[in-house]
């Protein structure tokens, strides 16, 4: 797309050299020899940037770009000026402008300001659209749950929100949200964010565990040149990023002692230093952490600070397991069968009574988290539309008694074309079928299902699985 440029300048040849200069460099030009003509085009026009002279017939140059800034402050605007004043250059940089020329111009050197600033420009358009659709379904609304476990970490949500909003001094407690890994921990902290005061305002997130202490140090905090041997160029950290909004630490269990300290520092004077350097930068930021630990276990033990613990849990949010949620499940469930299948062009899909008890009554180890990624492969290898027991991945190779709510009742060979129905049954039926179709070779078996061998001899054990030679089905031992 051709880039367009507004020249405000009462010097016509010297406008009109700039003009055919910038149009042989892919520049859509626009010319007026006033500021009050510019103003009128501003309106109409709308280009990526404006070239003005300072002394203007009527009003100035520096009068012009408050005017024109009032009017849109996102146009970029540049500066040319004759009169060799410092002082010229530094009110035109306090009006808006963005960069300035001295005349006699170097064409040369105007197309690299004028590079310089489409860069700028194009890079804050990108961060907008970012930020646009980083916020995109990230408010409390989307988060999928009516069951009585997350209504009532909703509406702990809206209250601190709402207590927000009456906050005079801007500053905000920080939040902790606890839960098992997949729960969502990171989607409420977005919440959080998106739908509080600071949505505009960078939301910046670092999974600590991530990292080594050194790297995450340097991350979190920044770095000058020269302050160690890689440090090659000046780097600020993800706290001075986050300056205005949210800085959300996902998994800050996994943080160093050491760094433990500087965070508190942060947490207590808002104030940062990056690693080399002397001086202290004043910020302002919110602070989200999140776990999947036993924060206080983990005092007891002096493996986490004890004062960092208090500061980060001024308000504590817990997002709760995926299988104490009951019919969320389903829910959550259908919400990722049907977001799938659009991705992968497979629409009108749906569970079967059979798969929906599976779902159900499967203990979700992983949570949402595991869910989703179940759910993504049972849709990439769906042939129909009905989702069946079978064709959900949970039934091969995660069959764990920590992970599965088994019934131990008395069990008899099913009929080839029986619907199973109950998660044992399946996992019985697999188990001897997987033998089967390895002449009973345990080892091959058990890599098959994703099984140790000693895990497999288990439950051939549990479920007393007999070979019948030259029979079909099984006995179950007594």
């Amino acid at each position: 797309m051709t880039n367009s440029i507004l020249i405000i300048e009462d010097d016509e040849m010297l406008a009109e050299n700039i003009c055919l200069y910038l149009e042989r460099n892919k520049w859509e030009v626009h010319v007026v020899h006033s500021a009050e003509d510019g103003l009128k085009e501003l309106e109409s026009l709308h280009p990526d940037i404006v070239l003005t002279d300072h002394m203007l017939p009527g009003k100035t140059g520096v009068a012009l770009i408050k005017e024109a800034l009032a009017a849109d402050p996102q146009i970029k605007i540049v500066m040319m000026t004759g009169e060799g004043s410092t002082q010229v250059a530094v009110d035109a940089m306090k009006a808006g402008a963005c960069d300035y020329l001295s005349k006699p111009l170097s064409l040369a050197e105007l197309k690299l300001v004028l590079e310089k600033v489409r860069g700028q420009s194009k890079m804050e358009n990108t961060l907008s659209v970012l930020q646009r659709r980083q916020s995109r379904g990230m408010s409390l609304a989307t988060i999928i749950g009516e069951s009585a476990p997350m209504q009532a970490t909703k509406a702990k949500v809206r209250q601190v929100l709402e207590a927000e909003r009456n906050i005079a001094d801007g500053e905000l407690p920080a939040i902790l949200i606890t839960g098992e890994t997949g729960t969502g921990k990171e989607l409420l902290a977005r919440a959080l964010h998106f739908d509080g005061g600071r949505s505009e305002q960078p939301f910046v997130e670092l999974n600590c565990a991530s990292l080594p202490p050194t790297l995450l140090e340097a991350e979190l905090f920044g770095h000058e040149r020269g302050a160690f041997t890689d440090a090659k160029e000046r780097k600020i950290g993800l706290v001075e990023g986050a300056d205005g909004g949210t800085l959300f630490l996902d998994e800050i269990g996994e943080v160093d002692l050491s760094i433990q300290a500087k965070l508190l520092k942060l947490l207590e004077e808002k104030t940062v230093r990056r690693i080399g350097s002397v001086r202290e930068r004043k910020v302002n930021i919110r602070i989200i952490s999140a776990t999947n630990q036993n924060l206080e276990q983990m005092v007891r033990d002096k493996r986490f600070r004890s004062d960092l613990y208090f500061r980060l849990r001024v308000i504590t949010l817990s997002m709760p397991p995926l299988r104490t949620t009951g019919e969320d499940i389903l829910s959550i469930a259908q919400f990722y069968l049907q977001s799938h299948g659009q991705r992968y062009g497979k629409k009108n899909l749906r569970f079967t009574p059979e798969a929906k008890e599976l779902l159900l009554h499967y203990a979700w180890p992983g949570n949402v988290r595991e869910m989703r990624n179940m759910l993504e492969q049972t849709v990439l290898l769906a042939q129909d539309e009905l989702i069946t027991p079978n064709q959900l991945t949970i039934c091969h190779g995660l069959f764990q008694d920590s992970e599965l709510h088994v019934d131990e009742h008395s069990y008899t060979s099913p009929a080839p074309e029986r619907s199973i129905t109950r998660i044992s049954d399946m996992e019985r039926d697999l188990v001897y079928q997987t033998l089967d179709k390895t002449d009973w070779n345990v080892s091959k078996s058990a890599k098959l299902l994703g099984l140790s061998r000693d895990m497999m001899r288990y439950r051939i054990e549990k479920y007393g699985l007999q070979r019948q030679e030259g029979a079909a089905g099984y006995t179950v031992g007594g």
